[in-house]
């Protein structure tokens, strides 16, 4: 047995494997994706009776790859015994028993032969007992391909770029899979900024791939040019306090990834430039009390929950207050009707 790279075809298989001139003549016999290793399991005939000290324990392909680990599996009762003391050592690392092994597929029907049972066996349990490969809200990239302006469909580059920072520094999944997944969300001239990055460098990190991406399409200002505009933000009219704050956090990250602004300082820059640039809500910066703040001032969530909790509360107001004008307003009228006349002469003086 030996594991491979998941693309990498049963005719190279065998014929990276034929270069051990003690195989002789190679077949494969079944193949198994594992997701725990993130690689494919390949079973292997060999018409020549192999002995294990004359196999190297890898094998180099030719496209000089990274090298294919060479598992000899004997024959009859030195075979089950070795295979039942891989299969024990996994269960060990796993925690699991030979009862849950059973457990996990009790349908399945009995293998034809040696070499079924054990790619059945070792693919099942690898793919039970180890958790499903990253899935979450990262898993997949919207579309980007350096096409200005925007195309329908697409991501405009800073939001397909942060995304992207998540899913590489936050998901669990291997680096080929991470460069996977960038570049199925790309085409156009941004594919082919990765592709000169995997020519030149074909062992280049998913970091260096979205590092010469913001090269090629991100914003050329140095750290402190994004710090400066950072500072001249204010508040558009009409602009709600909240939606001004989010803005504001939007700018303030690209200067703390620039390295316009230590992350330390954060919370106090952005505090600072929401009271320097809110000219629209000084009562709810009263009212919050944010000025008193600033020794020790909120992070990004507590202060965005401060102020639309803020903003709710207006909104409710302004809505009761409107709707008790509008009963007023519709009381007048009867209040006119019932009310005495006074210009009229009392009948008994005439």
């Amino acid at each position: 047995m030996t594991i491979v790279p998941e693309e990498v075809e049963i005719s190279a298989v065998e014929a990276t494997l034929e270069t051990i001139k003690s195989f002789g003549r190679v077949r494969v016999r079944g193949r198994n994706f594992s997701a725990r290793l993130n690689q494919r399991m390949v079973l292997c005939e060999s018409k020549e009776t192999v002995n294990e000290e004359s196999v190297p324990p890898e094998v180099k392909p030719d496209d000089g790859g990274e090298a294919w680990p060479v598992i000899i599996i004997g024959k009859a009762q030195a075979a089950a015994e070795e295979f039942n003391n891989k299969l024990k050592g996994l269960l060990q690392a796993e925690g699991k028993t030979m009862e849950d092994l059973q457990s996990l597929f009790p349908s399945t029907p009995p293998p034809t032969n040696s070499t079924e049972s054990i790619l059945r066996a070792v693919g099942d349990l690898l793919d039970k007992t180890t958790k499903p490969a990253d899935g979450g809200s990262y898993g997949r990239l919207r579309m980007f391909s350096g096409a200005l302006p925007t195309l329908p469909g697409e991501e405009p580059f800073d939001h397909w770029l942060e995304q992207a920072w998540l899913m590489v520094e936050e998901t669990e999944c291997s680096d080929r899979e991470k460069r996977r997944r960038i570049i199925g969300s790309l085409k156009g001239h941004a594919l082919e900024i990765v592709k000169a990055v995997r020519h030149t460098h074909s062992d280049a990190s998913p970091k260096e791939y979205l590092e010469a991406l913001e090269s090629a399409f991100g914003s050329a200002e140095s750290g402190d040019d994004l710090y400066f505009a950072f500072r001249l933000m204010q508040q558009q009219k009409g602009e709600k306090l909240s939606d001004f704050l989010r803005r504001l956090e939007r700018s303030l990250a690209k200067v703390i990834q620039r390295g316009g602004l230590p992350a330390s300082c954060m919370d106090r820059a952005r505090l600072e430039q929401l009271l320097r640039g809110a000219i629209d809500s000084d009562l709810m910066l009263i009212q919050l009390r944010l000025r008193e703040r600033k020794a020790v001032p909120p992070s990004f969530l507590q202060l965005l929950t401060e102020i639309r909790a803020e903003e709710e509360y207006e909104t409710s107001r302004k809505k009761l207050s409107a709707s008790s004008k509008r009963i007023t307003g519709r009381l007048h009228p009867s209040i006119h009707r019932l009310a005495p006349r006074t210009d009229r002469t009392p009948s008994w003086l005439h």
